[in-house]
């Protein structure tokens, strides 16, 4: 089988066009306080909707959980832990990076940025968000139930779907275990420039003091240099404050630059396992190839 154009086996937008389709924002906003417990709340913002509402970590859950229902062959990423209890204030942000990482790969899906579901979590501002999304599948099946594709599923598939399929399975395999390596390190970088930092901060510190110095000299020392050399440790000071200030912005733009985006990509790859996608896959090209 020749796969032509606009088959629905290729993808009719570049990468460009994905990345710049949508940009969400996802802020913590302050904790609340309910009856009985505390909880977190996030400010989303979608760039392409003008829009901005609040939501919570369980509203992100049904909003996955209600995709995979209606999605089970689409790549639905993963969600971060819950972990309420005890967490911590690094905890807090790297969800809420996830949850941003999360959004924006939904809100820049193809088959997902004109579905009304993604509308309502995106835009809805009205009391009961989580009642207005599963209103909007009651009575709907899956997507495959649906699209005027599932008719004619057996004729899109190539002769060696099979040796295909298990290529490109090894191939996500081995990017991904790549990739995850070169994350961790990515991280370790940013950790020991900001690391690095501190160490020239508190060096600068150590010469302030001595430059700073008060106790009184003794006579013998009384025509001595030490009083200009104070002054040259206490100039020098300045230039590691400075010092640690830019180690602190380069660890800092590795983070967001470099680390974040690498995750970006992980959560990507990811989401084939997300729903056991690799094995709807698998059981799906083995009905059809029998039928």
């Amino acid at each position: 089988m020749e796969v032509t154009q606009g088959s629905p086996l290729m993808l009719p937008h570049t990468l460009q066009e994905l990345l710049g389709h949508d940009t969400v924002q996802v802020e913590l906003i302050p904790e609340k306080k309910g009856l009985f417990l505390k909880h977190v709340e996030y400010e989303v913002s979608s760039q392409f909707l003008k829009s901005s509402v609040y939501r919570r970590y369980n509203d992100f859950v049904l909003f996955q959980e209600i995709l995979l229902q209606k999605y089970p062959y689409r790549m639905v990423p993963a969600l971060p832990p819950k972990r309420m209890l005890g967490a911590d204030r690094e905890f807090i942000e790297s969800r809420r990076r996830a949850l941003k990482r999360f959004i924006n790969l939904v809100s820049r899906h193809p088959s997902f940025w004109d579905d009304v579901l993604v509308n309502i979590f995106l835009s809805y501002n009205g009391q009961d968000v989580q009642n207005k999304m599963r209103e909007s599948i009651r009575g709907m099946g899956d997507e495959y139930l649906t699209t005027p594709f599932a008719s004619q599923a057996k004729d899109f598939l190539p002769a060696d779907i099979q040796v295909q399929f298990a290529a490109s399975r090894e191939l996500i395999r081995n990017i991904f275990n790549s990739f995850y390596k070169l994350r961790d390190r990515a991280e370790r970088m940013a950790a020991r420039a900001i690391d690095n930092a501190t160490d020239l901060l508190g060096f600068g510190k150590e010469l302030s003091a001595l430059g700073s110095d008060t106790t009184p000299l003794p006579s013998w020392a009384a025509h001595s240099s030490w009083g200009a050399l104070k002054q040259a440790l206490k100039g020098l000071s300045v230039e590691f404050t400075i010092l640690a200030d830019k180690a602190a912005q380069q660890g800092k733009l590795e983070e967001i630059d470099v680390v974040e985006k690498l995750n970006l990509f992980l959560d990507l790859l990811q989401s084939y396992k997300v729903g056991d996608l690799i094995g709807y896959y698998a059981s799906s090209i083995g009905t059809l190839s029998f039928i």
